[in-house]
């Protein structure tokens, strides 16, 4: 690889991991449009009602958000933690009419400090966003500990080995197999659930903690 494509390929993952700046913004738009049909088994998979409270960590592009207001209803309430400062800045420009009517409450935060009390929400969903923390065992105890009984935690990862083969993965993204993330979220108590999800130009899998 070029000395210029492996720094373009450096660029990109950052950009993946934490979008900022003006080219951030291009690329949450391209994380909304190729990530609208993982998201969506995603959100799926969660089981949110109308007047459920849940959660989208690591929102990005915000794509997650809209698909879980439009779950729970004007009843309900949807938590949006994000890591990047420029995607909280987005998200409220994009949904400010959603947070004024106390529908969406947004928050800095991480998968490993999750900015909740315990057993205080319904579903929580994240998507993409394991690649990029250390601490896989207490991210998922922390998904644990946020839910109610009957509560499930959703993770969504492209699938590993395809991932693999691009180029900007060596650059700061850990792939783990899915059942070194079955078993972590099985380690923290939770009853799970796998299931594939037939996407191109990866396919994709979703992971279901239920408490």
């Amino acid at each position: 690889m070029s000395l210029f494509k492996e720094k373009s390929m450096t660029i990109l993952a950052g950009q993946l991991a934490r979008p900022h700046g003006p080219l951030g913004l291009l690329v949450a738009r391209t994380l909304n449009r190729g990530n609208a049909r993982a998201i969506g088994a995603a959100v799926d998979a969660a089981g949110a009602g109308p007047g459920a409270v849940v959660a989208d960590v690591g929102f990005g592009g915000g794509i997650g958000l809209r698909m879980l207001l439009d779950r729970v209803g004007p009843a309900g309430r949807v938590h949006g933690v994000e890591i990047a400062a420029g995607m909280l800045r987005r998200a409220r420009m994009t949904f400010a009419r959603e947070i004024r009517a106390g529908r969406l409450w947004l928050a800095q935060g991480s998968l490993t400090a999750l900015p909740f009390d315990d057993a205080a929400l319904d579903a929580v969903v994240t998507v993409n966003t394991v690649y990029f923390i250390d601490d896989l065992d207490t991210a998922c105890a922390e998904l644990a500990r946020v839910l109610r009984p009957g509560g499930r935690a959703v993770i969504g990862i492209a699938d590993p080995d395809a991932m693999r083969h691009a180029p900007f993965t060596r650059h700061g993204f850990t792939l783990r197999p899915v059942e070194q993330i079955r078993a972590a979220l099985a380690g923290a108590g939770l009853t799970v659930e796998h299931r594939r999800v037939d996407d191109k130009p990866l396919p994709r899998h979703v992971l279901v903690g239920t408490r």
